[in-house]
C-alpha cells in the first residue's frame, strides 16, 4: 500500500479567521472549501496541505490527521485484522473519498482516505 500524503487536521472554531492566516502569513492556497472543512496547499508543493475543520459533519469523532493511501480497503481490513478500535466505519462520503476512522495506540484519531 502507498502512502499518497499526510495532513494535518486542526479543528477550530474559526474556520475563516484560520484560514487567512495560514495563507496570508504562510502563502498556502484553499484547494477544497466545504464550509466545515478548509484544506490548503503550499502552491510549489500541493501535497503539503493542512486542513481546518469545524464538527466533522459525517462522524462522531474529529480526526487528529488524515493519511491518504492508494487502497483504503486494505489499509481497513488490515486495522479490522488487527483489532483496532474503528471510531467512524468505512464509506464512501458525498465530497468523492472513501474513509474511515481508526484511534491508534495513543489515542490519536486518523482519518484514512483515498479519493474515488
Amino acid at each position: 500500500m502507498a502512502i499518497r500524503r499526510v495532513v494535518p487536521d486542526l479543528t477550530t472554531a474559526e474556520i475563516a479567521g484560520s484560514s487567512r492566516f495560514y495563507q496570508e502569513v504562510l502563502g498556502f492556497e484553499v484547494v477544497m472549501d466545504l464550509g466545515w472543512v478548509v484544506t490548503l496547499a503550499a502552491p510549489d508543493n500541493p501535497t503539503a496541505q493542512v486542513t481546518l475543520m469545524g464538527k466533522d459533519e459525517s462522524a462522531p469523532v474529529q480526526p487528529d490527521v488524515s493519511i491518504e493511501v492508494d487502497d483504503v480497503d486494505a489499509a481497513h481490513a488490515a486495522a479490522v485484522a488487527r483489532g483496532d478500535d474503528i471510531v467512524h466505519s468505512l464509506r464512501d462520503e458525498p465530497w468523492g473519498v472513501r474513509r474511515f476512522f481508526v484511534r491508534d495506540p495513543s489515542g490519536h484519531v486518523v482519518n484514512v482516505v483515498s479519493h474515488r
